[in-house]
C-alpha cells in the first residue's frame, strides 16, 4: 500500500520560513532598542555636611536642702571680774559728788560743837600713801602695813566676785571687755561712805555701788597717829566671754 504524505504536515518545507521570521522580530525588537535615547544619570556630587559638635553645659541642679534649726544657744559664759589692786595709785579721772550728805554734816557739825577748842583737821589720805591703812576684818593678824594692804586687796576682790550679779552684762546685750572704776572712802570711823562710780550703762554703776554698800566695818586708818578717811580706788574689769 502505498503511503500519502501531506503538505502541510512537512514541516520541513516550512522551517526556512520560520527562521526568517524569527530573525525578522529580532531586528525589530534591536531596532526599536536602538531607537530609546540613551540617558546618562550623573551622580550629584556627595555633600558632606559637618555638623559642629553640641557642647552640652552642664547646669548645676540646686537642691534646697531644709535648714536644719539652729542648735540652742549656749549657756551665758560666765563673766570674768578682774579687779585691780589698790597696792599702787592709779590715776584716773575722779567724778566729785556734788550730792550733799546731810546726814554725814550734822555729825561733823556736832562733833565741832562739842570739842573745845581748834583741832588739827587731817584731809583724806589715799589708800597707796596712808601711814597705817584700814584693817579689813580678817586680816588683824597681818603685822606689816604691806601685808594689811595685801590682805585688805585680796579680801575686797573676792567680797566683789561673790557678791557681783554675773549675769547683768547678759541681760544687758554688753559683750567684750567693760570697765568699772569706783571710789569710795573709808571714814575715820572704818564706814564706807562716799561710793562713787563711772560705767558705760547705768545699771553697772548701780550694781557697783550696791556691791560696795555692803562691804564690813573696818577698823579705820592711821595719819599721824590719828585716824582719817582713806580713799580707795577700785577698777572692776569685766570680761564678757563668748
Amino acid at each position: 500500500m502505498e503511503k500519502k504524505k501531506s503538505e502541510s504536515a512537512d514541516l520541513r518545507k516550512n522551517i526556512t520560513l520560520y527562521a526568517l521570521t524569527g530573525l525578522a522580530f529580532m531586528l525589530l525588537v534591536a531596532w526599536q532598542g536602538l531607537e530609546y535615547e540613551t540617558v546618562t544619570i550623573e551622580e550629584e556630587p556627595e555633600v558632606v555636611v559637618y555638623e559642629e559638635p553640641v557642647i552640652e553645659e552642664e547646669i548645676p541642679i540646686t537642691q534646697m536642702l531644709e535648714t536644719p534649726p539652729p542648735p540652742p544657744p549656749p549657756p551665758p559664759a560666765p563673766e570674768v571680774i578682774e579687779v585691780v589692786e589698790n597696792d599702787v595709785e592709779i590715776e584716773e579721772v575722779i567724778i566729785e559728788d556734788t550730792e550733799t550728805d546731810i546726814e554725814e554734816e550734822i555729825v561733823e557739825v556736832e562733833d565741832v560743837a562739842e570739842e573745845a577748842g581748834p583741832e588739827e583737821v587731817i584731809a583724806d589720805v589715799p589708800f597707796a600713801i596712808i601711814e597705817n591703812v584700814p584693817i579689813y576684818p580678817g586680816c588683824e593678824d597681818m603685822k606689816t602695813n604691806a601685808d594689811r594692804k595685801k590682805c585688805m586687796s585680796e579680801k575686797i576682790t573676792r567680797f566683789v566676785n561673790r557678791e557681783f550679779d554675773t549675769g547683768l552684762a547678759n541681760e544687758l546685750g554688753l559683750d567684750g571687755r567693760q570697765k568699772i572704776n569706783v571710789q569710795f572712802k573709808i571714814d575715820s570711823k572704818g564706814n564706807v561712805v562716799g561710793i562713787q562710780s563711772a560705767a558705760k550703762h547705768p545699771r553697772l554703776k548701780q550694781e557697783a555701788a550696791r556691791v560696795i554698800q555692803k562691804l564690813p566695818k573696818m577698823t579705820p586708818g592711821m595719819q599721824r597717829g590719828k585716824p582719817v578717811g582713806v580713799i580707795y580706788a577700785l577698777p572692776i574689769i569685766f570680761q564678757v566671754q563668748d
